[in-house]
């Protein structure tokens, strides 16, 4: 529920009056005694639905709203008409749940965080994402994502695109750079740190940490969380749903990656594969968050239908901004679909392997594939496949067999590493056959370059 107050002259009063009356809309007028100019302060309550279409109805009218409006949140209100209102707005024929341009710039600028605030939260969130990832613990890298404050830098980006607010679009897009560049600063003095005093061994390959080999492989999975919660955070952000809990998904697909960035320790593959894929999410979160807001209808205040290119050519910077995502969104979706060919052979011959008569046996767990890009660094891509084998049993030549399907399908080398789990079947003592499957950790490893 909103409460509106709007300041007319006199000669705009009669036309919101009359309005107000024909839309069964309760008011109060107040005289400006203070204003040597004849104003006076008009307030009534609206369902949050209807503040739009009551604003849009008072400036087709010929009313003034931009020398004093004020839209502010009501708890409830008493009127005679006011529950024809809701039966209207909130549960009838014109249900709708947006809000106005107005209400959304001022909701996406509320999110807004003063720097020490902001930058000290983007810190913590990277050094506890960091600890997560070199962990490998989930739920520490679900902790990261509670306190990282980026939805608000995302959305108050996309909002100013759509409505061509440059302030706004400045001020997320500065937000969105300094805050990936400290946390990737960040997460690289946390691990140098751990480093430096043996908390972590040196020589670990951080490749092989489950939660970091997540992130270093940008796929089609991880490119659609980001659009979606870009786009649930447009969605919240231009209706009545709250955005909080949206803001969680957001640093989701940003911030685990910009800490693999920083801990990647020299190696190509963590820092590329986790680079390219903090971009393509960071451009899929704007990009999505602008679609949906153009989609429900925000437009910049001026916009005509009548003349599109006419009204692109007025928003250059807006319809700039948006250029720019799409072509580096473009060009690092390049790689990101040469990425997802590279998975998709690689998943291809291994289960073109595995489905030959000498491993029927074998049980495919899990395909790691490492960033086909490290090729470029002089080292060949990785290959982990994890299988679950009989208890005892020994396959000496089938690192050896994938590496040789990989590399027919692929076209270049790459290196292949076989995890086995045994698995061992108890058997029923009372002689009925089997009743029990345990299946335990890798415990050996086979590899071929």
């Amino acid at each position: 529920m909103r409460l509106i107050k709007l300041l007319v002259h006199e000669d705009q009063q009669g036309a919101v009056l009359d309005l107000l009356d024909e839309e069964n809309i309760d008011f109060v007028v107040t005289e400006d005694t203070r204003s040597s100019e004849d104003t006076s302060l008009i307030e009534f309550p609206l369902p949050t639905q209807a503040v739009e279409f009551v604003l849009g109805e008072l400036r087709a009218a010929g009313v003034d709203d931009t020398e004093y409006t004020v839209i502010a949140s009501a708890e409830t209100a008493k009127t005679r008409n006011y529950h024809e209102l809701e039966d209207r707005f909130v549960a009838g024929v014109e249900e709708d749940d947006s809000v106005a341009p107005e209400e959304i710039r001022a909701k996406a600028l509320d999110m807004h965080r003063n720097a020490l605030t902001y930058y000290s939260m983007t810190l913590l969130s990277a050094i506890v994402a960091a600890a997560g990832l070199l962990l490998n613990s989930p739920a520490v890298v679900v902790g990261a994502m509670v306190i990282a404050p980026q939805v608000g830098t995302a959305l108050i980006t996309s909002v100013g695109m759509v409505l061509d607010d440059q302030r706004m679009m400045r001020l997320g897009i500065r937000d969105q750079v300094l805050g990936f560049a400290a946390a990737i600063v960040a997460a690289i003095a946390f691990g140098f740190a751990l480093r430096s005093g043996f908390f972590i061994s040196p020589s670990l390959n951080v490749s092989t940490v489950g939660q970091i080999s997540k992130r270093i492989s940008p796929g089609l999975l991880s490119v659609s969380v980001a659009f979606c919660a870009g786009a649930a955070g447009a969605f919240g952000l231009a209706t009545a749903l709250p955005v909080s809990l949206v803001g969680v998904m957001i640093a989701a697909a940003l911030i685990p990656a910009a800490a693999a960035v920083g801990i990647a320790w020299g190696v190509p593959s963590v820092y590329v594969g986790a680079f390219v894929l903090l971009v393509v999410n960071a451009i899929a979160v704007n990009l999505a968050g602008f679609a949906v807001l153009w989609y429900l209808d925000y437009r910049p205040a001026d916009w005509t239908d009548d003349g599109v290119f006419e009204s692109l050519s007025a928003y250059q910077t807006s319809a700039a901004i948006v250029v720019v995502l799409l072509v580096l969104f473009a060009g690092f979706g390049g790689l990101l679909v040469d990425q997802i060919a590279f998975d998709n052979e690689v998943n291809g011959g291994v289960e073109e392997v595995l489905s030959g008569e000498e491993y029927s046996e074998l049980e495919l767990r899990e395909v790691g594939v490492e960033l086909g890009l490290v090729s470029h660094f002089g080292q060949d891509p990785e290959v982990t496949v994890t299988v679950v084998r009989p208890d005892g049993a020994e396959y000496p030549g089938l690192a050896t067999t994938l590496d040789e399907e990989l590399e027919k399908r692929i076209g270049e080398d790459v290196v292949v590493l076989v995890e086995y789990r045994d698995r061992q079947r108890s058997e029923d003592p009372t002689g009925d056959g089997a009743n029990d499957v345990s299946v335990g950790p890798p415990v050996a490893l086979s590899a071929y370059r």
